[in-house]
């Protein structure tokens, strides 16, 4: 596939790392003659690990096929995190270094994931903009404090430690955001 034809949100190989394509930025040539130049902005899958190509308008970039399927997390099978697929109940193993720092989001029966898949194996998992987590550690409301909204730390049952404001306490679940890892409201 030639580096013109490249879309954001394609996936593709390049020196034996897969990308996803994040952001294209296209320079025309000022003289006669000039090649158009392609900036693409990428991302590794898996990993996240953010990568700069630069590509002429006629350079090949190989095209990957990355699929996605609906799945619920299921259970731990020793460091790795069990995914069933949500139609036909097919399981994906992803290794914790694969998890990364969504790890702390993911608890029993975790619906709403998807496993990202290429050539059938499953390389990452995208979850929900945001799940609920119960507080199991916070230290209590200082009264006559309210004037100021000053938020606290809370330990979550995932381990997770997040701020949260004054009024949560102990055992309250809560919605925490996948994207910033910041409070969201009361459940």
């Amino acid at each position: 596939m030639k580096a013109s034809e490249i879309k954001k949100g394609n996936v593709i190989e390049h020196a034996g790392t897969v990308y996803q394509v994040r952001d294209i930025e296209r320079s025309s040539p000022q003289g006669r003659g000039g090649n158009v130049k392609f900036r693409f902005t990428l991302y590794s899958v898996p990993g996240g690990v953010k990568y700069d190509l630069s590509a002429g308008a006629d350079d090949e970039l190989r095209e990957v096929e990355l699929s996605r399927r609906a799945s619920t997390f299921s259970y731990m099978d020793g460091s790795a995190f069990v995914f069933l697929d949500a139609e036909d109940y097919t399981p994906y193993q992803l290794d914790a270094d694969v998890v990364g720092d969504a790890a702390g989001y993911i608890t029993e029966g975790l619906e709403g994931c998807y496993v990202q898949l290429i050539e059938d194996a499953p390389v990452a998992v995208q979850l929900p903009p945001s799940v609920v987590l119960e507080v199991v550690d916070t230290p209590p409301e200082l009264k006559g404090g309210t004037a100021t909204k000053r938020p606290k730390p809370a330990k979550l049952n995932t381990g997770l430690e997040i701020m949260v404001p004054e009024y949560i306490s102990n055992g309250e679940k809560i919605w925490v955001s996948t994207t910033t890892g910041e409070f969201n409201g009361r459940v």
